[in-house]
Formats: C-alpha cells, structure tokens, sequence
C-alpha cells in the first residue's frame, strides 16, 4: 500500500508563491500610489507658487547675458547667443560699484550686530517679563512703513549735520533691523524651558548669567534666524539710502536706481546691475535655509 498524499486545503495548494507575491503587492500598490501622487501634487503645488519668481530671476539673468537689439528685440529672445559680460563690464567700469557694495557691507553688518546686541537682550526681558504692551509696541513699530520715520529722521540729521555719512543710514536701519530681532526672540525665550533658568538661578547665578550661559546658547537658532532676516532687509533697504546718503556713501540698492538715465533705459545694465546686489543675499538665504526653518519652527513651538 502506498501512502496517501496530504491533503492542503485553501488556496495554498493552487497558487504558487510567486502569485501570492503578486497578491500581497497588489494589495500595497493602491496605498503607495495615493502616497506618491500626494507628495507629486505638493510638489506641482510648491513650484506652481515659485515659478514667477524663478521666471523673473531667470528673465533677469537673460537679459544682463544679452545686448541690447537682443533686450529690445520682437519676439523676445529668452536663450541667449552668444551670452556677453559685457553688460557687468559697463556697470562696473560707469559705476563705482566696488564702493557702493562696501558701504552696504559696512551699513549691514553694523545695523544687523547692532539689532543683534540690542533686540536679544530686548526680547529676553519681554519674554520673561510677559510684557504684552511691549510685544505689541515692538509689533506696531515691525509693520509701521519705514517712510513714517523718514521725515522726522531726515531733519534730526540736517540739523545735525550728518547727512551725506554712512552713520545716519546705520542707525535709520536700525528701525528696520531691532524690530525684527526683538519680535523673533520673544517667541522663541518664550518657547524655552523655564527649568534650567530656574536651576540656574539655585545654584547662585544672577539674571545675566542665568541670560548669558543658559539662554543664549539654547537660543542660538533663533539669534540665526533674526541676524539673517535683519541682514537681509538692512542689505535691500532703498528708501533710507536714497534720501539720506551723499555721491560717495550710496549703497547698492541705490546704485542699481543709478543706473536708469532720462534718455533710455539700458536693460542689459539694469539687470546685471539687479543681479550684483540680489547674488548675495540669495546666496546666504540658500546656504543658511536649513537654519531659518529649523529657528523659525522651533521658536513657534510652545516649550520647543
């Protein structure tokens, strides 16, 4: 008598596991797919919003790469052939560029260390205080246009006698730049924990230690955060440089507004000139992104 064969019951005695394989992967695709078509329509979504400021910088850089019966020419020509420097080579040889950027470097980082040594201390004292009116003074001053102070600060310096130097542009800029420092580090003081403070106030530290060695380094992200914005719109301001700087003392923003002429206007020259003073900043704001997200969104996190 021979042995009879084991009887498998289901399904597993038809299908091989190959089919099986296919089954189970059958079953997985569907949520996958929603997955990848959710993170495709982000990105759609993130590039729908970006794109006229890419097709801006880039119509930017085309123009200063072209002469101008190219800039001038119908249907526009996008791709430059062959691209010239000649356009940078204009500006820097009709403009004294090489000073303009170091005034806005001189202007910036004074007004940016500046907002620094002033709005981390500021924005400590109001975080720990739960001083409201202030926040709210800090807010109102961050949203007022910097044209309001203008006037009042234009006479201040006449009479003053210091129109035409650079220490009226760095101290106009500190309106711009203390508010901005000021406003983020309340959120983020206001987002550490209170016990290591507390602790160092027990083991015998006075409140500018305890601010020194315990709050700052924890803040450090933050303190990022403010002294990039601050350097950002202190290296961008127009209206301050326009009015108050003399022939010698214009920052860049203003050399670029140099550049149009009553006759016509140079669009080569124009957006090389554009591109000179936006490579910096967009450079930094590139290299640092990391730490803008990671200051911002820990300092909006309560106890982050």
């Amino acid at each position: 008598m021979t042995a009879a064969a084991p009887i498998i019951r289901g399904d597993m005695a038809t299908k091989p596991a190959a089919t099986l394989a296919a089954t189970e992967m059958r079953a997985v695709n569907p949520y996958r797919f929603r997955r990848r078509l959710k993170r495709l329509w982000l990105y759609i979504s993130v590039l729908f919003l970006i794109s006229p400021a890419i097709l801006f910088f880039f119509w930017m850089a085309s123009l200063s790469l072209k002469n101008e019966a190219d800039n001038t020419a119908y249907p526009p020509v996008f791709i430059p052939y062959p691209p010239t420097l000649a356009n940078f080579v204009d500006v820097f040889a009709k403009n004294d560029f090489l000073t303009y950027t170091i005034n806005s470097v001189i202007v910036s980082f004074t007004a940016t260390g500046l907002a620094l040594l002033l709005g981390v201390p500021a924005g400590y004292g109001i975080a720990k205080t739960k001083a409201t009116k202030a926040a709210v003074l800090i807010l109102i001053a961050r949203v007022t246009p910097g044209l309001s102070y203008l006037i009042p600060l234009f006479l201040m310096f006449q009479w003053l006698g210091m129109l035409g130097t650079l220490m009226p542009l760095i101290i106009t800029h500190l309106v711009i730049t203390v508010p901005i420092v000021v406003w983020i580090m309340i959120g983020y003081f206001e987002g550490l924990p209170v016990d290591l403070e507390e602790a160092a106030l027990v083991d015998g530290c006075n409140i500018w230690q305890a601010f020194r060695y315990v709050a700052v380094p924890l803040a450090r992200p933050g303190i990022i955060v403010g002294m990039i914005l601050s350097f950002i719109f202190s290296w961008n301001n127009f209206i301050f440089g326009v009015v108050l700087a003399g022939r010698s003392t214009r920052t860049l923003p203003v050399a670029v507004y140099n550049v149009l002429t009553f006759e016509q206007i140079s669009w080569g020259p124009l957006a090389a000139a554009a591109l000179v003073v936006t490579a910096p900043v967009l450079l930094l704001t590139l290299l640092m992104q990391k730490e803008i997200v990671a200051g911002l969104t820990a300092g909006g996190v309560k106890g982050g």
